[in-house]
């Protein structure tokens, strides 16, 4: 959808997979009059986001000089980045020369260093990378906030456990996620992201099952770029791999499409708690 004539002040959308760009479109046509600008791209971007937004363009993984020129066209002088993109993508894919001066100045290449660089690539084009969580608040679960069956004790103490073990690795900056049974660490997350952690940890909990997952965001974790999130495939993949409890941060920490989890968790008896 592009080429709109609407003067209403843009908001630039860089648009990853999964639910979150969708829900962030949403709720901002619903709240306000803003213009949303959205570069996605091919492979990873869901096509449903053209129809809730005013331009979609699409790009490649890697052309981040085509990316600004878009905005920039566009008189986007704030925008949001939103989404995952597949791990892989970022060594796999072809770099347009912007986008390869950004990654060899890096010394260290995580989700942290990667995007805090392609911030700064922005700024020098005026175009400045805001936290979106002022639009995203009501996908945000306070401490406390339960979904599924009741928790007992003896998964309580899995849940303390996990936590302090998640927060050491998010301090390290190797992950976010970690799954855990009675005490020992089956799973931390690494380069493969949160689903394929929770998978991994709960073939090693046994056929019985009962792990325990906690997801939890780093300290000083930069929101303008890593919000952590939960969601259907999610609740999913945690029956699939037997886990019984998902554990995340409280306040920081979206949940999305909640209508789905919640039938999710009751069908598959899975418990989503903030804490």
């Amino acid at each position: 959808m592009e080429g709109s004539t609407n003067n209403t002040k843009p908001v630039g959308l860089i648009a990853g997979s999964q639910l979150l760009p969708i829900e962030f479109a949403r709720i901002v046509k619903q709240t306000s009059h803003l213009r949303i600008i959205a570069v996605g791209f091919e492979g990873e971007t869901d096509p449903a986001l053209e129809g809730l937004v005013d331009e979609l363009h699409w790009i490649r993984v890697g052309q981040l000089g085509r990316l600004i020129k878009v905005f920039k066209q566009a008189g986007v002088r704030q925008c949001v980045m939103l989404g995952q993109v597949a791990p892989r993508n970022i060594f796999e894919t072809r770099l347009d020369l912007r986008a390869l001066g950004v990654l060899l100045r890096l010394k260290e290449k995580n989700a942290h260093t990667i995007f805090g660089a392609v911030a700064e690539e922005l700024a020098k084009d005026g175009i400045e990378l805001v936290d979106p969580r002022p639009w995203l608040k009501p996908l945000m679960p306070s401490v406390g906030f339960r979904m599924g069956p009741p928790i007992d004790s003896r998964v309580m103490s899995d849940l303390e456990f996990g936590y302090r073990i998640a927060k050491e690795i998010a301090r390290l900056d190797i992950g976010q996620t970690v799954v855990v049974k009675r005490g020992v660490v089956l799973a931390v997350e690494g380069f493969e992201g949160t689903d394929q952690c929770i998978l991994r940890g709960g073939e090693l909990a046994g056929k019985k099952g009962g792990a325990v997952a906690v997801k939890v965001a780093k300290e000083g974790h930069d929101m303008r770029f890593d919000i952590p999130c939960i969601g259907p495939e999610t609740v999913r993949n945690c029956s699939r791999a037997g886990v019984s409890v998902l554990g995340f941060e409280g306040n920081k920490t979206l949940v999305l499409d909640r209508p789905t989890c919640e039938n999710l968790c009751a069908r598959f008896k899975v418990s989503i708690l903030a804490i």
